[in-house]
């Protein structure tokens, strides 16, 4: 994941998070799960991204074993 995303993703997290709490110190319900959606829509691209980094991560690993194993033949 670069550093960029990561930082867009948490700041997204944060955002929301902030206006969950302002919803609820308002008592504005349509803020807190506007807030709510926006944490959440931020953790789950941060997991997705996750997700994506170590399956390629994993591909990059058969790839180097897989090499491993052709010249070693």
């Amino acid at each position: 994941m670069s550093t960029f995303d990561k930082v867009k993703q948490q700041a997204q997290q944060w955002t929301g998070k902030a206006k969950e709490a302002a919803g609820r110190v308002g008592g504005n319900e349509d803020m807190r799960n506007a807030g709510k959606r926006d944490r959440l829509e931020g953790e789950t691209k941060e997991t997705g991204q996750q997700a994506k980094d170590k399956a390629a991560g994993a591909v990059e690993n058969a790839k180097e074993r897989f090499r491993g194993r052709g010249g070693s033949r």
